[in-house]
């Protein structure tokens, strides 16, 4: 359909859109600086809540999907343009190329962007461009790599052979899945998943769904809901949880009749865990301590540590990950993941088990730390078994780790990655 515009002038009438105006400034918080998409999101100024999810998918979807955008843009430009003008040219690609925007809503709206935005100088340019991206059309991406594309190289290398696949699943904003807190029912119209969790189509809206407000589930990716699982909490155990917001893994083994202590050194995140926690009528004992330096009168019978980390494996719900994260990063997270891993073994009982755990795709985080823990020598490997992921076999290592990956499971829409290793205090 032919654009109604004048060739390198804005559409009179083009006005200011909400949506666009709020991505544009979540990708200017991300990429410029350098600000976690989440916590952008926080700082947007009160709108209708359908614009600031509706931003969100739109920012989300650049950040996604920018190296493959940027290929499309760039034998279009004649020299590199202003970071933000820049930000608009990508906002209006993604409407056009990714999300089915019309092409007239697509390039007025950048347009107007770009002149409340301080970037009238640039207007012209934006309308040219994207009428050249409108007029090439899917045709556009014809002959990109778009997974190579937009997956940084220092990440590409470090997957090695599942680089390829996983950057595939990248392209794809991740499914919703659901623990459920028996007894209670799962909401209608779920796919229930071999591990036990229920999934949801991508957008689905939380609030929505019958028995949040009773509190009848939680919110937790099915590879998320594993290393809980694997703990394999008894009713009466006392069992730490440390690094435990926002405090699925907490509810999970609150929910199976063990005594959690969960400790949490953000005061924000922890306000959040106990908010959860109420909500779904489940009880534990709550510090705000860093765990490396935090000691309990009494040993443990088990410890959960779901370490910080570079969060790779997230990087479907969570695509500022490919733009923020550097490999220095993940030199400075294994340092506190070693000595999290020391911390958890004091609490521990002679006997007592610890389920170590990162969302991470990466080698550094997982079966490196487990490899330099035991060389400590105050723990033993006890790998998990085959009958103990009966289902989902394919995510256990030859050392009987779990390794999980946005891969799995293709036909129903893959899951986050995850490691997971088990541990005993001799």
């Amino acid at each position: 359909m032919p654009l109604a515009l004048e060739r390198g002038r804005p559409h009179p009438q083009a006005m200011p859109d909400p949506t666009r105006e709020a991505a544009f400034d979540l990708l200017t918080a991300v990429l410029d600086h350098r600000r976690s998409l989440e916590d952008a999101l926080d700082t947007l100024p009160p709108a209708v809540p359908r614009d600031r999810a509706a931003a969100h998918r739109l920012a989300a979807a650049v950040l996604r999907r920018m190296g493959t955008l940027d290929a499309v843009l760039e034998p279009l430009l004649r020299k590199a343009p202003p970071a933000p003008v820049r930000h608009v040219l990508r906002l209006g690609a993604a409407g056009l190329l990714l999300l089915g925007t019309p092409d007239h809503a697509a390039v007025a709206t950048s347009v107007a962007l770009a002149r409340r935005r301080g970037l009238a100088p640039f207007a012209g340019l934006v309308n040219a461009v994207l009428r050249r991206v409108a007029g090439l059309g899917p045709a556009a991406l014809d002959g990109l790599d778009g997974p190579r594309l937009d997956t940084p190289a220092w990440l590409w290398a470090s997957w090695r052979k599942l680089a390829r696949s996983i950057a595939v699943a990248h392209q794809s904003p991740a499914p919703l899945d659901l623990t459920i807190h028996p007894p209670a029912e799962p909401p209608p119209d779920g796919e229930m998943l071999p591990t036990g969790s229920i999934r949801f189509p991508p957008g689905t809206h939380v609030a929505e769904l019958p028995g949040f407000e009773s509190g009848a589930w939680w919110v937790q990716d099915a590879a998320a809901a594993l290393p809980a699982r694997l703990l394999a909490a008894r009713p009466g155990e006392r069992i730490a949880d440390l690094c435990a917001a926002p405090g699925g893994k907490t509810a999970q083994l609150a929910a199976a009749g063990a005594h959690v202590v969960a400790v949490e050194r953000d005061r924000a995140r922890l306000a959040r865990l106990r908010d959860n926690l109420a909500r779904c009528h489940l009880s534990a004992e709550t510090v705000e301590a860093d765990a490396i330096a935090w000691r309990a009168p009494t040993p443990f019978d088990a410890v959960l540590l779901d370490a910080p980390c570079s969060a790779t494996g997230t990087i479907r719900r969570h695509p500022d990950i490919l733009h923020l994260k550097r490999p220095r990063d993940v030199v400075a997270m294994t340092e506190t993941q070693d000595r999290l891993l020391a911390a958890a073994a004091v609490m521990l009982r002679p006997g007592g088990r610890l389920v170590y755990a990162v969302c991470s795709l990466q080698p550094e985080e997982g079966a490196a730390r487990i490899e330099a823990a035991l060389a400590r020598g105050e723990l033993h490997h006890a790998p998990f078994t085959t009958e103990e992921l009966a289902d989902l076999p394919q995510a256990r290592t030859p050392e009987g780790h779990l390794r999980t990956h946005p891969a799995l499971w293709p036909e129903r829409g893959g899951m986050d990655g995850f490691f997971a290793a088990r541990l005993v205090k001799v």
